[in-house]
C-alpha cells in the first residue's frame, strides 16, 4: 500500500507516525511552509514536518498545491491513496483524483456537524455529550465528501481542547491502518452526509478568547475549556489584559453587574457572570508568569478592587 499523506499540526503528526509503524509506505508527506517563528526572525516547520524528517520520509511544503513542479512530482508517483489530515489548505481536484483508490480526509467531528475549521472547539462550547472522527472520500466542498466511517467518542465533563485532541487523536491514529485495508479491499460503503443536519465552525480568532461576563458562568468556563492553548481566555482589567490560566463557578446568586469583581482571597478572584459566578485561580500579567491568586494578592489586590 503507498499514500500520500498531508497534514500539519501534532495531531496530524501522530496519525503519520501510527501509519509509519504500521508498516504503510508512505511516498511523499505534504506540509504547510514553515511559520515564522514567535521567539525571533527564524522560522518554525510544521509538526508533520518534524515527525516526517525523523522518519526519513520524503517532505515537501508547497506555497501553491498547483505549482507545476509539485503537480509534476505528485503524478510521478503510484499511490492507492492521499490522505489529508488538518493539512489547512484546500486540496485541488487534480490532487484528489490522482489516487488509484480514493482521497480520504480524516475530520475531527461527527460529520455533517461541525464542518469546518474548530470542531473541537466547537463541540466544547456547544456542551456536546459526544464528538468522533469521521473518514471521508474528499471532494472540493469543505468536508462535504462521503463517509467511509465515523468512530464515536464520549465527551468528559472536565475535558478541555488539549485534552479531547489527544483522545481523538488516538482513535483517529489507531484506526486509520484498518480504515486503507478496508478500502483497498473494497470492504466499505460510502454514505452521503445529510445536509439538512449539517453544521458549520469558523477558524478561531484571538479575539475569542476574550471572556464576557455578561454570558452565563457555564458558557464562560465552556469557552475557556474550549481555548486552552490557544487563543487561551483573557479579560481586561484597568486596559491590562490578564490571562486566565484556570478557574471554576460559583453558583451562588449575587446582586451585582456583569464583570463585577466582587471579592479577591488567597482562594481566588471571584467575579459575577450573568448567572452567578466564575472564580478564577491561576492568573497572568503581561510579560509575567503565570501565578496562583494566593501568590498576587500582595502584589495585585489594589489592582483589582481600587477605582
Amino acid at each position: 500500500m503507498n499514500i500520500i499523506f498531508a497534514g500539519s499540526p501534532a495531531p496530524s503528526a501522530k496519525i503519520l507516525k501510527r501509519l509509519h509503524l504500521d508498516g504503510i509506505n508512505i511516498s511523499l508527506v505534504i506540509s504547510q511552509p514553515d511559520k515564522r517563528s514567535k521567539r525571533g526572525s527564524s522560522t518554525d516547520p510544521s509538526e508533520v514536518s518534524i515527525v516526517a524528517q525523523e522518519l526519513n520520509l520524503r517532505t515537501i511544503k508547497p506555497l501553491d498545491l498547483n505549482d507545476p513542479d509539485f503537480k509534476s512530482l505528485v503524478q510521478s508517483l503510484d499511490v492507492d491513496f492521499v490522505v489529508v489530515s488538518a493539512y489547512g489548505k484546500i486540496i485541488p481536484q487534480w490532487l484528489l483524483e490522482h489516487p488509484n483508490k480514493l482521497p480520504i480526509n480524516i475530520h475531527f467531528s461527527l460529520l455533517p456537524k461541525y464542518r469546518g475549521a474548530s470542531p473541537i472547539q466547537s463541540v466544547l462550547i456547544s456542551g456536546e455529550f459526544e464528538t468522533g472522527i469521521s473518514f471521508m472520500k474528499m471532494n472540493e466542498r469543505m468536508d462535504e465528501g462521503d463517509i467511509i466511517k465515523t468512530l464515536p467518542m464520549e465527551i468528559h465533563t472536565k475535558d478541555n481542547k488539549d485534552e479531547l485532541e489527544d483522545r481523538l487523536s488516538d482513535l483517529a491514529a489507531n484506526n486509520i491502518n484498518a480504515i486503507l485495508k478496508d478500502v483497498l479491499a473494497d470492504n466499505f460503503r460510502l454514505e452521503t452526509q445529510d445536509e439538512v443536519l449539517a453544521t458549520y465552525c469558523s477558524k478561531i480568532k484571538k479575539v475569542d478568547g476574550e471572556i464576557n461576563f455578561k454570558e452565563s458562568s457555564e458558557v464562560i468556563l465552556r469557552k475557556f475549556n474550549a481555548y486552552k492553548g490557544w487563543p487561551g481566555s483573557y479579560f481586561l482589567h484597568k486596559e491590562i489584559m490578564v490571562k486566565v490560566h484556570a478557574m471554576h463557578i460559583d453558583n451562588s446568586n449575587y446582586d451585582a453587574e456583569p464583570g463585577s469583581i466582587l471579592n479577591f482571597d488567597k482562594l481566588g478572584i471571584l467575579v459575577k457572570t450573568y448567572n452567578s459566578a466564575i472564580v478564577i485561580t491561576y492568573l497572568q500579567f503581561p510579560n509575567k508568569k503565570s501565578i496562583s491568586t494566593s501568590d498576587a494578592i500582595n502584589s495585585y489586590l489594589s489592582f483589582f478592587t481600587r477605582l
